[in-house]
């Protein structure tokens, strides 16, 4: 589900139902972070910060970071839902680099009056890397610490898709990252399946 303008020009998702899944999905089915522009929509419709929050000093650094993160983050995420006996890469230097990226602090939010004296959350400076990834960060910690969001991760049933999401749905029979992507995909796969059983 992409949402605004920005987002859809990078086809962004945010149906994971945790913002540390989300940017998971930044690498399916092709990189989104390899560049700043694809990255601050990323962390505009992500909500890390409030709508028409400035970007303009993000620098070069930042996709980097933030895939560096996602790296870390899916490592944990997969050796919890695969129970990988003999992972391929170090779970004690992923969660090290998840806690290290946590300790900072996250942007200060403060309530403004809007033009039509509703109260709106603005951030109290420009958001720095470390402030944003850490958001990120902390979201991954209390996600991989919760036994019951923990028991809700499911990865997608889908042909070659790797999303991982948090179902949340009556009696967790959510079977795929999105109904609209992976469980259309079934479904015509479905049909085409009797159409040609009926030819036959």
């Amino acid at each position: 589900m992409a949402l605004g303008t920005g987002t859809a020009l990078y086809d962004l998702r945010f149906d994971a139902g945790r913002i540390c899944l989300d940017l998971l999905a930044t690498a399916h089915p092709i990189e989104r972070l390899d560049a700043l522009p694809p990255l601050c929509a990323w962390i505009t419709g992500s909500g890390l910060v409030p709508p028409g929050t400035p970007l303009t000093h993000a620098g070069p650094s930042w996709p980097l970071a933030f895939r560096e993160l996602r790296g870390s983050v899916r490592q944990l995420v997969s050796g919890w839902l695969h129970g990988e006996a003999r992972p391929t890469y170090d779970p004690a230097l992923a969660l090290a680099h998840v806690n290290s990226v946590a300790r900072a602090a996250p942007p200060v939010p403060r309530a403004v009056h809007a033009r039509d004296g509703a109260l709106v959350r603005e951030l109290d400076a420009e958001p720095e890397c470390a402030a944003l990834l850490a958001v990120v960060a902390r979201d991954a910690v209390e996600l991989l610490t919760d036994p019951v969001a923990r028991a809700a991760l499911r990865q997608c049933a889908g042909d070659n898709c790797p999303i991982v999401y948090v179902d949340m749905s009556r009696g967790r029979r959510r079977r795929w990252c999105s109904s609209e992507v992976c469980g259309n995909r079934e479904r015509v796969a479905r049909h085409r399946r009797r159409a040609a059983l009926a030819r036959t």
